[in-house]
């Protein structure tokens, strides 16, 4: 039973500290929102929200992907 509680506790923290590019980024911009048109430049993605969700929990790249907010604001 104690090994069932604590894989459960594991689990509750990885997945409330998922997302780290959404709850870490700071607001998602119009331009980190919009896909690239054909012949624009492709955004850049942050590189410690990256390996942040690859360690943390996985599964989160796709809420940060989803929304944007692992993506460069424009200008940096």
């Amino acid at each position: 039973m104690k090994k069932i509680a604590k894989l459960l506790s594991i689990v509750l923290i990885m997945a409330s500290m998922s997302s780290c590019a959404t709850i870490f980024g700071g607001p998602v911009t119009e331009y980190q929102r919009t896909k690239p048109g054909p012949g624009e430049p492709q955004r850049q993605v942050r590189v410690g929200a990256l390996i942040a969700d690859l360690v943390l929990f996985a599964p989160s790249l796709i809420v940060d992907f989803a929304t944007g907010a692992i993506y460069k604001p424009e200008g940096k």
